[in-house]
């Protein structure tokens, strides 16, 4: 038996972290929530590795894409999915600088939406 699948979920909305986070824990996923982004960055440092991290873009201090993209630089190569209102090309590029194993999902989005989006990063590692 494979071990079971960690995620990090990061929204600064508290509604929306309870709503991702349920939803990720119906689909028999181990969860670890943070509610910032400098919290997102503790929780990948501490509490890591992760199979997949789901961060909002938009949080306070610090984004989930600098905070992710600190991760890459740093050698994590962990599959990420993208939480976002924002449609620009800013946020296009920031999410393409990722590289692989990328996932956007735009909200308002549904809970097959989120499935779907953890299904094509994680691939493989969640059957």
């Amino acid at each position: 038996m494979s071990p079971k699948v960690r995620a990090l979920v990061a929204d600064d909305d508290p509604d929306l972290l309870e709503m991702v986070t349920d939803a990720v824990v119906r689909l028999g996923i181990d969860v670890v929530s943070a509610r910032s982004g400098g919290e997102l960055l503790d929780k990948l440092a501490e509490r890591g590795p992760f199979d997949v991290v789901v961060t909002d873009v938009a949080m306070p201090w610090m984004s989930g894409l600098h905070v992710m993209h600190s991760a890459r630089a740093a050698g994590s190569a962990c599959p990420v999915v993208v939480m976002t209102g924002h449609r620009d090309e800013k946020t296009t590029a920031q999410v393409a600088a990722l590289g692989e194993h990328v996932v956007v999902i735009y909200k308002p989005f549904s809970s097959l939406e989120l499935h779907a989006a953890l299904q094509e990063c994680l691939g493989e590692a969640w059957a």
